[in-house]
């Protein structure tokens, strides 16, 4: 029968899409050790240094990306660029990577996994929303990123039409985005 630590780590889990961190932990007055414990007992699965997931807790669509978002530790990350952009559903982008951004002032050692790409921005809490229980960027920030990324106009072009016919974008967020585009001689 589980105790009171394993069920007050359970129940932030269920909140969280199952997944639990040693600073959730931590936050929540038990020793970041004991996940360790109850990794090796069978409790609670591995994904990256410092994060777990209760494997009773059923997966979601979107795991993939509550996992990258938590993959910092010390913060949590947002979604951004073009994984914000797909998400958001407004183009036919299709990231290869999971876009997180954290703080300027982030610090790590740890390697990069190879299916995130990490930035680096203080984003205000007015560019960040949610997405069925994630941080992400708005629209206008999203798409702001894909341009720096590099994505194609007609991809971006396509984030800013439905994004005003779904009145996800004011008619100025569209105007600036589209004063983005390089002109022809600048391309050149």
């Amino acid at each position: 029968m589980p105790g009171a630590i394993y069920n007050l780590l359970h129940a932030h889990a269920v909140d969280a899409n199952g997944f639990v961190t040693t600073r959730d932990a931590e936050d929540l007055g038990v020793p970041a050790r004991y996940l360790q414990v109850l990794k090796h007992r069978g409790t609670l699965d591995a994904v990256s240094r410092g994060v777990y997931r209760f494997p009773d807790v059923p997966a979601e669509p979107l795991d993939g990306y509550k996992a990258a978002t938590l993959w910092p530790l010390t913060v949590e990350g947002a979604l951004t660029h073009s994984t914000a952009l797909d998400l958001h559903d407004l183009c036919d982008i299709n990231p290869s990577r999971i876009d997180v951004t954290v703080p300027k002032a982030f610090r790590t050692t740890r390697p990069i996994p190879e299916v995130m790409r990490l930035h680096k921005a203080d984003l205000p809490e007015a560019d960040l929303t949610w997405h069925e229980g994630l941080r992400i960027a708005v629209v206008a920030v999203a798409i702001r990123g894909a341009i720096d990324q590099g994505v194609g106009w007609n991809i971006i072009e396509q984030a800013i039409g439905n994004g005003r016919r779904r009145g996800r974008l004011t008619q100025a967020e569209a105007r600036a985005l589209r004063q983005l585009r390089p002109t022809a001689r600048q391309a050149a």
